[in-house]
């Protein structure tokens, strides 16, 4: 039998966290990712959801960095798709701090897409659907989306590709970067970029926000 797993970090140290990323720090929420954290620990010591052990790090690398979307784009509602979702980080995360989002997990491993639906059963959350697919196998299940989000996809031009596909019709993409990847994803011409934001208590991960550029009138296809 494995050992016991960490405990998840307490309430007052959640609301520290959450206040560096100049995120809410409502009561319901505060208790939902403790909840969170105290299942991905259980779940990791059996099945390897995330190389990243120690509590803390998990609240302010994976639950924080993850909300801090909220703050660089207006996510009050609407339609979101997180690709490669893995344990659930940005799409948990965003529907925990905005309740009123519809999200989709998209992920390929099965024991992955059971974790995440323990997690939304657990955690009460509606409007949260699990699909145990590859992203590029997706169409009219998801669309249209307002959002689609990736922490740790790689491969982004295909990606982009996809998300402004017809079949997708994608309004915005937000990514979760490295500051080694942002040149070869600038050069995707079919987004518009804005500004890449630091990442709060990091010196190389950066937020990036795209919205899908409006087709040239009178260009061929």
């Amino acid at each position: 039998m494995p050992t016991s797993s960490p405990a998840p970090p307490s309430a007052a140290i959640i609301r520290r966290a959450l206040g560096e990323f100049e995120l809410p720090t409502y009561d319901d929420q505060v208790l939902q990712i403790q909840q969170y954290i105290g299942i991905l620990l259980a779940w990791n010591e059996k099945i390897n959801l995330t190389a990243i052990r120690d509590p803390l790090e998990i609240l302010y690398r994976h639950i924080c960095e993850s909300m801090f979307a909220s703050v660089a784009v207006p996510l009050e509602n609407g339609r979101l798709a997180d690709v490669g979702s893995g344990a659930g980080f940005p799409g948990l995360p965003l529907k925990i701090i905005r309740p009123n989002l519809r999200v989709f997990l998209v992920e390929s491993s099965i024991k992955k897409v059971t974790f995440l639906a323990e997690v939304t059963r657990e955690l009460g959350l509606k409007d949260v659907q699990v699909l145990a697919r590859r992203y590029e196998e997706l169409g009219e299940e998801v669309a249209p989306l307002d959002y689609v989000c990736s922490r740790a996809l790689g491969e982004f031009p295909a990606f982009l590709e996809w998300a402004k596909s017809e079949q997708i019709a994608a309004k915005r993409v937000i990514l979760w970067i490295g500051a080694r990847d942002l040149p070869e994803i600038q050069k995707v011409h079919t987004w518009d970029w804005a500004e890449p934001i630091q990442v709060p208590n990091s010196l190389r991960r950066l937020l990036l926000v795209g919205t899908k550029r409006p087709p040239v009138v009178g260009a061929s296809t």
